[in-house]
């Protein structure tokens, strides 16, 4: 078997691209960074957190940590290793969509257990970049005890469990440098990128094999599912201490909803129901967000927006590219108004329209 890591490491300068309106087009702002691995899986060892706001400078973590491992699994595929959070005793389990990939079985390696239990896919949802597998003996299973990440702020004391470069049970430690961040997943090979749109930043180092691990607080409460590291600066310059996960109370309501029905019922995302992509100048330079198709009877068609429109700004906010729409899409919500100002020959209008919702799986 390959043992690649997956990895997903986030631009720091391009923070947004988007599956938009109907039959999408998602653009990656990063690039994966594989790693190889063959080293044998090794201890924890025990996290020493930097102080928080609160106050909380505890000299160990170790009980937390305890608390914590049984319930995040060691996930391998065809392609390569990451990591699962344990959601019940059903065998539910909680990762990545990038992690699941396109594969539809698994093996899982359970903290305390040296046999690898088989698993299969119960659904994913790379818009949110979340799926669920489920194992086939449960036995032993330890779910972890979730938080509300809605109740996150910068300087809360985080551990990032996982099980980065294939080393089981690794725990790192830092704090959350920030709330609702907008960040873009890279697309890869026959996987379109995906957009978070309200990421906890933290700097607790996320590595390869950590994606669909455990972020969680000093209490020992799961808030957040890593999935995203910072890469280059447009500088060139090394850029540490800066990760990405997806929160918690998302989490919970996208993998409730695929272990109900196997697929994603209510997106909870905005969309203006067209495909878009970057549209070229006649000297070659970029020049807007085209549209390429309308979807029947949603938003775009209902305003009155035609296939070779360019958009040029939404809600006042330039859109020289996918991206930038992306990330006004990503902060808004359906129903939400939005005006467009567009390019259509050698017209330039406004159009305003009310926000549908991104289609389910």
């Amino acid at each position: 078997m390959k043992s690649a890591q997956r990895a997903r490491r986030a631009a720091v300068a391009l923070v947004a691209a988007a599956a938009i309106g109907g039959s999408g087009v998602a653009v990656g702002a990063a690039t994966a960074a594989p790693a190889a691995v063959s080293a044998p899986a090794v201890s924890a060892a025990a996290a020493v957190a930097a102080p928080a706001s609160g106050g909380d400078a505890r000299a160990s973590y170790a009980g937390v940590v305890r608390q914590v491992l049984p319930s995040v699994v060691l996930i391998s595929t065809g392609d390569g290793l990451g990591s699962g959070v344990v959601l019940d005793r059903a065998g539910n389990i909680v990762t990545n969509a990038h992690v699941a990939g396109d594969a539809t079985t698994f093996k899982v390696q359970v903290p305390g257990d040296p046999a690898p239990r088989s698993a299969s896919l119960v659904g994913s949802y790379p818009p949110d970049d979340l799926a669920v597998i489920r194992v086939s003996d449960p036995s032993g299973l330890q779910p972890a005890r979730f938080g509300d990440s809605a109740r996150s702020q910068a300087g809360d004391v985080v551990l990032a469990v996982g099980n980065p470069l294939g080393l089981s049970g690794s725990v790192t430690s830092g704090i959350i440098s920030a709330t609702g961040r907008v960040v873009a997943e890279p697309a890869t090979a026959g996987r379109p990128g995906a957009t978070l749109p309200d990421a906890i930043q933290t700097s607790a180092p996320i590595n390869p094999g950590n994606s669909g691990g455990a972020l969680v607080t000093a209490a020992g409460e799961v808030i957040g599912i890593p999935t995203l590291t910072a890469g280059g600066s447009p500088d060139g310059a090394q850029v540490q201490g800066i990760g990405f996960a997806i929160p918690s109370n998302l989490a919970q309501d996208i993998a409730g909803q695929l272990i109900d029905s196997g697929s994603v019922t209510n997106s909870h995302r905005a969309a203006i129901g067209a495909q878009v992509g970057a549209a070229t100048s006649q000297d070659g330079t970029a020049g807007g967000t085209g549209i390429v198709a309308v979807t029947s009877g949603g938003p775009a068609e209902q305003a009155g927006l035609r296939p070779g429109d360019i958009i040029r700004a939404a809600a006042g906010t330039p859109t020289p590219d996918p991206q930038a729409l992306a990330a006004v899409l990503a902060a808004a919500h359906p129903g939400d108004h939005l005006t467009l100002d567009i390019t259509r020959g050698n017209q330039d209008l406004t159009v305003n329209l009310a926000l549908g919702e991104l289609p389910a799986s």
